[in-house]
């Protein structure tokens, strides 16, 4: 994969965030989109891809906006990774200023159906069913979505939002936390559509699990940006315990640090390999770092970051729910089965210093 810029572009992207306004002071209708909408204007979403050997530089970019504010993290995330999955599947680059979106979750309850669309172009198929989880969907132009053909094989699709068969409801979503991300169902009847890759390519590409790292690169930069927030209050305080609560959350965070370029380093190393293990163990370590920040900071100042302070307040709604896209226990267990399961092999030794 070739990267449409080989530059760092976290400073610039906290440059440009830090001359405007969070979005989420401001009224939510679209903002966040709008501010999407200025920081691909700008050129901010082309980021080194996957693969190039430079991956640390796309995670600091993600961490960068994610400082700012999750909500719009949430839709820059999931527009530089349609990005990205198009690059791997080798797809003409999409048209200058669209917006797109990722859209793979599979609850039992919300299922797209792909047919053939009859038409000359192979590619092409019709689209029907309701799709669940849908962030930014009333301010994106494009979405990569999953689904299932005829053979009943998970497939993705790329979609045009601006067309008939398409409903953008408002069911689905009534969270305080992430509520600019409006992560709604999305309805489909015989929209159209083009398959990117062939069945099960989704999961089965080695990008799957660097862009699933690359969510801990998000709930790294605001857990950092709390710490520093914390950090402040502190300055001119001699309280032990409060300095205590810093001290874990340093710690923490360090952790998390230390994590993510180890990470870096073995996908850069083979980036064509299967990543699985980094990505999870960097996931989990970032959401236990995330998970301590939190918590001390709770434990330091009281309430009055949850109730008193918008950025600090709106943070730490949204924060815990971008958490779980973390299944929890569920991935420590698979996990701990992948650690089982490597006894006896070449990787019978991988924690020595």
């Amino acid at each position: 994969m070739h990267s449409a810029i080989g530059i760092d572009q976290a400073p610039a992207i906290r440059a440009f965030l830090d001359q405007r306004q969070s979005a989420t002071d401001l009224d939510v209708n679209n903002t966040t989109g709008l501010l999407l909408a200025a920081m691909i204007e700008a050129g901010l979403d082309r980021l080194v891809l996957p693969g190039d050997g430079h991956i640390l530089l796309r995670w600091q970019a993600l961490a960068a906006v994610a400082a700012h504010d999750l909500s719009l993290t949430k839709l820059y995330e999931g527009h530089t990774d349609a990005l990205a999955i198009l690059a791997e599947a080798g797809v003409t680059p999409p048209v200058a200023d669209s917006r797109w979106g990722v859209w793979c979750a599979e609850p039992p309850q919300a299922r797209v159906e792909i047919r053939a669309a009859g038409g000359t172009d192979s590619q092409e198929v019709r689209l029907s069913g309701t799709k669940a989880w849908c962030s930014g969907a009333r301010v994106l132009t494009h979405a990569i979505l999953s689904g299932w053909n005829e053979q009943g094989q998970p497939c993705l699709v790329a979609v045009d939002l601006y067309q008939s068969g398409i409903v953008i409801s408002d069911e689905g979503w009534h969270a305080v936390g992430m509520a600019n991300t409006m992560s709604v169902n999305v309805q489909f009847n015989e929209a159209l559509g083009i398959t990117i890759g062939s069945p099960g390519f989704y999961t089965r590409r080695p990008g799957f699990w660097h862009g699933a790292a690359g969510i801990a690169a998000c709930w790294y930069g605001a857990a950092a940006q709390l710490v520093h927030y914390l950090r402040e209050h502190l300055t001119a305080r001699n309280d032990p315990h409060a300095l205590a609560h810093l001290g874990r959350a340093d710690m923490a965070l360090n952790l998390a640090a230390c994590a993510l370029r180890a990470a870096a380093q073995e996908i850069d190393a083979a980036p064509l390999g299967d990543s699985y293990h980094s990505a999870m163990r960097v996931r989990l370590g970032c959401e236990w770092a995330a998970t301590q920040v939190m918590q001390a900071l709770g434990q330091a100042l009281g309430a009055a970051p949850y109730c008193r302070d918008p950025w600090s307040s709106r943070m730490l709604a949204d924060l815990p729910v971008f958490l779980r896209q973390s299944h929890a226990e569920r991935d420590l267990a698979a996990l701990g089965r992948f650690c089982a399961e490597q006894h006896g092999s070449e990787r019978e030794h991988p924690w020595q210093l």
